[in-house]
């Protein structure tokens, strides 16, 4: 009778939790965007928050956007983004990762905050 090393327990259990994480992972890609017939725009929710992204005419937070910045939300909350001249987004949730477009910045944003509240730019409440 051949028996399982642990090793060989561990690494089936690993593959096995690395396939559920990834079909975990493209569910979660293909979140449930609206009907929007606005090009560019994005309502969606993504781990149980609301993300919803309006193509900008600029002119947020007091006129720091360039014209054509995109107004992204968060269950409501204003997420400020910022545009690097490579063509990467950034926020003020993480200044160090890049990301290819707003709504991988706005997804990533969502799971930095962990559950915790979007606090207004400039700390007010």
């Amino acid at each position: 009778m051949n028996k399982i090393t642990r090793r060989q327990a561990l690494g089936t259990t690993a593959g096995a939790l690395t396939v559920l994480g990834l079909a975990a992972a493209a569910t979660s890609a293909a979140a449930t965007p609206s009907a929007s017939t606005t090009p560019g725009a994005v309502d969606e929710v993504y781990k149980g928050r609301r993300i919803q992204i309006t193509p900008g005419g600029g002119g947020h937070h007091g006129g720091h956007h360039s014209p054509g910045q995109p107004t992204v939300r968060i269950d409501g909350r204003e997420l400020h983004v910022m545009r690097n001249d490579d063509g990467s987004w950034i926020s003020v949730i993480n200044h160090y990762e890049t990301f290819a477009d707003p709504t991988s910045l706005a997804r990533a944003a969502v799971r930095d905050l962990q559950g915790a509240a979007l606090v207004p730019f400039g700390g007010a409440a």
